[in-house]
């Protein structure tokens, strides 16, 4: 059987990406890739082994993306800017083309690529954007799983954007992906209210009941197993979370704070509605680590592990349904 064939970019070249992607070991059950330059990630393991980290002998393969300026550890370059969006799009494109079967990305440093006069609001949407994709940015640690309505919007700007529509769709990519790469048969999906209290019957703000609310009929009547709105301080409490599958929250700082605290380290960033799979870290690029070898790849580790194995149910089910459909 053929090994699943994993796309790693480094991400931000002055972050920890290059450190955890140095330090990954080649894997039994899978072929991995890494996306960046090859100059650059010799330097850093060289680097890591001047202190505690050791340089595997066994490493993953390297796709080479040439770097625009040389890189100091901690030290951001907006002339790098460029080469990190290229790295995202070689490993995406990859995917599309069947080179790859899933990507995984390291962390990659907003502002400056922003600064560099290029708009970027995040992985999640730069990756839609290539494949004209609607996105649904879900973190998951354990069974616990988060997605969100919004994504990287400033807080003021939150309430115009939950709109009827977008919430109905969202809700049909969240139960779609649940479904045919996790295998879940009729997931069970509480949805957040937007306000404190899910609005308190409209004494604390009417989204609930012109928007939530109707947008939760609508998928219900598509056949999906919806609650909600629920309160977003009480719904994450183990009496809720024990027979759901998905929490969809409204904005970014209303659902992944609790996941984060329950599992920072070892949570993954999936994007939900791609032709493609991508899963992430769920952390920053941490530049005051980088080149100290204290990072801790956990993170990284199970954002890889998850690609493997959606990756292989990916290819069993359409193994599966190609077999059914010739018979």
């Amino acid at each position: 059987m053929t090994l699943p064939r994993i796309a790693i970019t480094t991400g931000e070249p002055a972050g920890i990406g290059p450190d955890l992607c140095v330090a990954l070991e080649a894997m039994s059950n899978a072929s991995l890739t890494l996306i960046g330059d090859e100059t650059l990630l010799r330097q850093r393991a060289e680097q890591l082994a001047t202190g505690n980290t050791k340089h595997p002998a066994r490493s993953p393969a390297i796709n080479h993306i040439p770097l625009a300026a040389p890189v100091t550890a901690g030290t951001l370059d907006k002339n790098n800017s460029a080469y990190v969006l290229e790295t995202i799009r070689t490993a995406a494109l990859g995917c599309q083309s069947g080179e790859f079967d899933a990507m995984v990305t390291a962390p990659v440093h907003k502002g400056i690529i922003n600064d560099a006069g290029i708009p970027f609001s995040g992985h999640t949407e730069f990756i839609a954007e290539l494949f004209d994709a609607t996105p649904v940015m879900v973190l998951a640690a354990d069974s616990l799983r988060v997605a969100l309505a919004t994504t990287h919007l400033p807080l003021s700007e939150v309430p115009a954007a939950i709109q009827h529509d977008s919430i109905v769709d969202t809700l049909k990519i969240l139960h779609a992906d649940l479904t045919c790469k996790f295998g879940i048969n009729a997931p069970h999906i509480l949805v957040c209210g937007l306000n404190p209290h899910a609005g308190e019957s409209g004494h604390l703000g009417r989204e609930e009941i012109d928007t939530i609310i109707p947008a939760i009929e609508t998928a219900t009547k598509l056949g999906m197993r919806i609650t909600g709105p629920l309160p977003a301080d009480t719904l994450f409490t183990p009496r809720h979370l024990e027979n759901a599958d998905a929490v969809l929250a409204m904005f970014h700082d209303q659902g992944l704070p609790v996941l984060k605290y329950a599992g920072f380290g070892n949570a993954v960033n999936i994007t939900f509605g791609l032709p493609i799979i991508r899963t992430s870290v769920d952390h920053g690029t941490a530049l005051d680590l980088a080149g100290s070898g204290k990072a801790s790849g956990g993170s990284l580790q199970a954002a890889i592990q998850l690609a493997i194995e959606l990756a292989s149910s990916t290819s069993a089910h359409t193994s599966t349904h190609s077999s059914t459909k010739g018979a």
